[in-house]
């Protein structure tokens, strides 16, 4: 296995050392289980992938501002 070295702020290295007795753990073992979930764990959809099947299915003016009709009001 190979070795790395990172820093940690005070804070989050008092946490992870409490966390790891808690668990009765190593805090490397800690460590290399945070960043294999995160490795593994697909992508969040962001708006458009969720959306992506409505994409073009609504009919209509391509740019409301070309018709001043649409404009009226707006800003007010």
């Amino acid at each position: 296995m190979r070795t790395i070295s990172i820093k940690l702020d005070p804070p989050l290295a008092q946490w992870l050392s409490r966390r790891a007795r808690e668990l009765n753990r190593t805090t490397s073992e800690l460590v290399r289980e945070a960043l294999e979930q995160q490795r593994t764990a697909k992508a969040k959809p962001n708006c458009h992938d969720l959306m992506r099947h409505l994409c073009g299915s609504i009919h209509g003016p391509g740019d409301l501002s070309t018709n001043p009709k649409h404009m009226e009001g707006f800003g007010k």
